[in-house]
């Protein structure tokens, strides 16, 4: 049994990241760390204000980190060395320095460190990379993803738009689970570029992002994300040499690929999959599907966008 302590109560964890521990059979809820302690009430588990003071009961065995990304490295760090297993959300860390020392640090503690990509668990993005390794379009040539919607930087995640808590804008918030899908099915990424800009809004991230990133094979992705559009789209289309697989709306259960259509829906809680392989991957040696080490290509792509934006 994997006693979790969750970081954090916000929106994501009470809809998903609380419910998905509760559900997995070998984990158990222990406890919350908030600042505000009365958010900790309704869960009937222990509760701290420092995350500190969590990290020194032994019993705790494992820490999701569910706070803003200024807070993932360093509460992350912490809770490796006090010798506990990490599954932070995403993205990794406010730059690529800093995910390149959490994964670090797991690998000397010898805990395992997790990202919150859940995507790689979506049953259709799994037969896509099925589908790719088989050649069922030829040679991959070229990858598309877009996701669009309006976000005006009010509300509960008002502080999506404060670069010194979130690190940027969409291309932090939702260009990072598109580009962690590209590197899930083509690889390490060779070298990438982007494009940020603020187009209608003009808080202090960007409103929109357009990355390029070229894999091994001459693969090559483009992610395009904006907080602008009144019209949602969430596209992501892969062309290959002789066809293509068509798994528009990326987070819908449908996949058209030239042998036909599958409807493989995601799990009702998006987050269980991922917080049962993180469990199988502590107890019984299961391979992580999105460790701090493949997760840190992540951050690499979005450095050069930035770096080269």
């Amino acid at each position: 049994m994997l006693n979790w302590i969750v970081v954090g109560i916000g929106d994501i964890s009470r809809r998903r990241v609380i419910p998905a521990i509760q559900a997995e059979s070998r984990s158990r809820l222990y406890g919350l760390v908030s600042r505000d302690a009365v958010k900790a009430e309704p869960f009937n588990a222990r509760s701290w204000t420092s995350l500190d003071e969590a990290l020194s009961d032994p019993a705790v065995h494992a820490v999701y980190i569910a706070t803003p990304v200024f807070l993932h490295a360093p509460q992350s760090l912490a809770s490796l060395r006090a010798g506990k297993h990490v599954l932070c959300e995403k993205p990794t860390a406010m730059n690529e320095p800093e995910a390149r020392s959490m994964a670090q640090e797991a690998q000397h503690s010898g805990k395992t460190l997790g990202v919150a990509y859940y995507r790689r668990s979506y049953p259709k993005v799994q037969r896509a990379k099925k589908l790719l390794d088989d050649g069922a379009i030829g040679k991959p040539v070229l990858a598309e993803l877009s996701c669009h919607s309006w976000f005006d930087g009010q509300g509960e995640r008002s502080w999506l738009v404060d670069p010194a808590r979130a690190g940027g804008g969409p291309l932090f918030d939702i260009a990072s689970h598109r580009i962690d899908v590209l590197n899930f099915l083509f690889g390490q990424p060779l070298r990438a570029t982007g494009y940020l800009s603020n187009v209608v809004h003009h808080y202090a991230v960007e409103d929109n992002a357009t990355v390029m990133i070229d894999y091994p094979g001459g693969v090559r992705g483009i992610v395009d994300v904006r907080w602008h559009s009144s019209v949602e789209r969430d596209e992501c289309r892969i062309r290959g040499t002789s066809g293509e697989i068509d798994l528009t709306p990326l987070n819908g259960p449908d996949l058209f690929y030239p042998g036909g259509r599958f409807s493989l829906p995601a799990h009702a809680n998006i987050h269980y999959p991922m917080v049962e392989n993180f469990v199988r991957a502590i107890l019984d040696g299961t391979p992580l599907l999105a460790s701090g080490e493949s997760s840190f290509w992540t951050d690499w792509v979005i450095e050069q966008a930035r770096r080269n934006g």
